[in-house]
């Protein structure tokens, strides 16, 4: 299974990305192939056992964590992933958001990326919320 399915565009054209992003962020992600796509729905940071992680940074790894379970079980990888799209309640948490995406997330096809600002989630504990689309080779 390829990790990188896809092309990453980011033109000349379109404002530069800056250095601190290249690896998580590109403007476009084609895909090339047939093959498959995976759409994962938001993911919290709420654990298997059902309890909610305390805490923004703590949050932030599980709902990735839970990003990452459910790209094994397509038989994917975070390489797979062509778009993610963050929602943060607070947004003095996206220099946090950042931080944790260069270490775990890093790319040199980094996938489109939509980060918004968000009045609230689903409930009112959850800080963040992460949905995903990967693709794959059949």
């Amino acid at each position: 299974m390829t990790s990188h399915s896809f092309l990453a565009h980011n033109p000349a054209t379109v404002w530069p990305v800056p250095e601190q992003f290249r690896s998580i962020y590109s403007h476009a992600a084609e895909l090339r192939s047939a093959g498959r796509v995976l759409f994962i729905s938001g993911q919290f940071g709420v654990r298997p056992d059902g309890s909610l992680a305390e805490g923004f940074e703590t949050q932030c790894e599980q709902a990735m964590n839970n990003v990452e379970a459910l790209l094994a079980a397509a038989e994917m990888n975070c390489g797979n992933t062509v778009k993610l799209t963050y929602c943060v309640t607070r947004p003095a948490d996206f220099p946090s958001l950042g931080r944790i995406r260069r270490e775990r997330w890093p790319s040199e096809a980094a996938p489109s990326v939509t980060a918004l600002a968000v009045a609230g989630l689903a409930r009112p504990e959850y800080l963040i919320e992460i949905e995903a689309v990967a693709a794959a080779q059949s």
